[in-house]
């Protein structure tokens, strides 16, 4: 895998998801890297307290782009642990 790509360059992530990291301070692979998906989920959740952010699209979706996987394919452990880390 090449290193640092855009955010639009990785699984599960589109350019309404990108913007959102980047508004949370995550703009590029690494800083997702770094931050982790429950982080990245969390920063999100700060932003917009109102708003629903379904696990599928946020969590795993970042959980996939770190690991080169869509999200669905992330098995149900794991997807356990990541809830477990955001609540």
């Amino acid at each position: 895998m090449p290193p640092n790509r855009k955010l639009t360059d990785l699984k599960n992530i589109g350019s309404k998801i990108a913007g959102r990291l980047n508004e949370a301070g995550i703009s590029s692979e690494d800083d997702l890297r770094v931050a982790g998906g429950a982080e990245a989920h969390k920063r999100i959740k700060e932003k917009y307290p109102n708003e629903t952010l379904p696990v599928c699209y946020y969590l795993y979706s970042f959980e996939g782009a770190i690991t080169d996987k869509h999200w669905n394919a992330i098995g149900e452990k794991r997807k356990r642990e990541l809830k477990q880390q955001i609540s």
